[in-house]
């Protein structure tokens, strides 16, 4: 068994893996077809009594790919102009190892072996940053190449929702509708809803009465 006394308590939580919270918003729902225009990540922190909180926000735009096609009534939905000059995009190899950096320094400092993505509807952000790795021939991609954690799941076993806008509601975390669909917005808020599920859970097993064993007739009384 691999010595763990020695890693933040987040390595410990989830079997080696470190919970990254990610949002990605897009011109369309074909990852390799259409173009990735915001990513933003949440690092997240766990204290010694393992409460998890948000703890940092890496985010970029991110320059639409070569040939990629943007799809109208996408870009209508999150209003992102991909052409805007003060968008400061990114290519997209750049905004990668810009949210990839301090995910792998994170996986280092705190122990753990690799990220984990947490999303809302996780296997579509997944989708899009493996196709943005394979046109960029990053080799070291820092997320589990299929695990995730999705807090869609999480939440409707928590609140019964699983719309992120009223599952954060139902939560007791504020929702600003004028906020919502910017990568950073939705991904803290995602965080948000991560760590309150997470931390409900640990208080919620720390309550439960200890479950003693029944006498085998063989021990007597």
């Amino acid at each position: 068994m691999a010595d763990t006394r020695h890693k933040a308590p987040i390595a410990n939580r989830f079997r080696g893996f470190l919970p990254i919270v990610v949002d990605v918003e897009t011109a369309g729902f074909n990852p390799k077809r259409d173009a990735l225009l915001e990513i933003a990540a949440v690092l997240l922190d766990m204290d010694e009594q393992g409460i998890i909180s948000r703890k940092q926000t890496i985010a970029c735009h991110i320059e639409p790919f070569p040939g990629a096609n943007l799809d109208v009534e996408s870009l209508e939905f999150t209003g992102i102009d991909p052409y805007h000059p003060f968008r400061m995009a990114k290519p997209e190899l750049e905004a990668l190892e810009h949210i990839f950096k301090p995910v792998r320094r994170a996986i280092k400092d705190s122990g753990c072996s690799r990220a984990v993505l947490v999303g809302h509807n996780a296997a579509f952000d997944l989708s899009f940053i493996n196709a943005a790795v394979d046109r960029t021939r990053i080799k070291r991609n820092p997320f589990h190449p299929f695990s995730t954690f999705d807090t869609v799941s999480l939440a409707a076993l928590a609140f019964g929702q699983t719309v992120l806008a009223r599952a954060v509601k139902a939560a007791g975390i504020d929702w600003n509708s004028e906020k919502a669909h910017s990568a950073v917005y939705d991904t803290e808020k995602t965080a948000d809803l991560f760590c309150t599920i997470i931390n409900q859970w640990n208080d919620f097993s720390l309550k439960q009465p200890e479950v003693v064993p029944p006498i085998k007739a063989t021990e007597g009384i």
